[in-house]
């Protein structure tokens, strides 16, 4: 693959072909409740196999990131108003320490790793999700609003109750959709709890291959996949 850090599209055919390590793909999550996709983020692949895709999102990344239309950050629009005012996307930065994204296949959560800096580990982080949907230039999926953190010392704690709470009152997520992401999020804790993969895999040990470039984010972002697969 070219060095130059653009994301390019890789030849996948169906569930069964991977990338190989350093090359370069999309993260992408559709927008809850309208069209087309409102965070995109170019990734370099880490490890691509039949149990784990394994990306890494290396600081000062070009990322898509949703805004409202008047470009004010969403996270500083109060709850009550902030899933039903207009929405944009606008280019940005990812800033600070780059993370590791992990997830298992089928699965409806991802588990990223944080770390401060100088690669002090700081928490895992389990984003309940659909399960990634694969395509020639990486994967797709939708945020599911509940999320989990994980501690060093193994302790854990639900996130952002309130945001899923609203998502359901604005429509965003009916009581089929709640009932399955609670279920996801308890067979997720189940794992905490049994330390099972990935948190028992030492992955906050693992370091990035100083010689990868830190990815384009192509014009094309948006683009729709022609094939996609799970």
């Amino acid at each position: 693959m070219a060095d130059d850090g653009a994301v390019r599209d890789v030849k996948a055919d169906g569930a069964t072909a991977h990338w190989a390590p350093g090359s370069r793909i999309l993260w992408r999550y559709r927008a809850n409740g309208g069209p087309g996709f409102h965070i995109a983020r170019p990734v370099t692949v880490v490890r691509d196999d039949a149990e784990l895709l394994a990306v890494w999102l290396a600081p000062g990344t070009e990322c898509v990131r949703p805004v409202l239309a008047d470009g004010t950050p969403v996270h500083l629009e109060p709850l009550a108003s902030r899933y039903t005012k207009p929405r944009a996307v606008q280019r940005d930065r990812w800033f600070g320490t780059g993370v590791l994204k992990l997830a298992r296949p089928g699965e409806p959560w991802s588990v990223w790793l944080f770390w401060e800096p100088g690669w002090r580990f700081k928490n895992w982080y389990v984003n309940l999700e659909e399960p990634l949907a694969r395509w020639a230039g990486g994967v797709d999926s939708e945020d599911h609003f509940l999320d989990i953190t994980v501690q060093p010392d193994r302790g854990w704690q639900w996130r952002d109750e309130d945001e899923f709470a609203q998502a359901q009152r604005d429509g965003l997520v009916d009581d089929a959709l709640a009932a399955r992401v609670r279920a996801a999020g308890r067979r997720a804790v189940d794992v905490i709890r049994a330390w099972g993969p990935p948190f028992r895999d030492d992955w906050q040990h693992w370091r990035p291959d100083p010689s990868w470039a830190v990815p384009s984010l192509p014009q094309d972002w948006d683009r729709t996949p022609a094939h996609v697969s799970s």
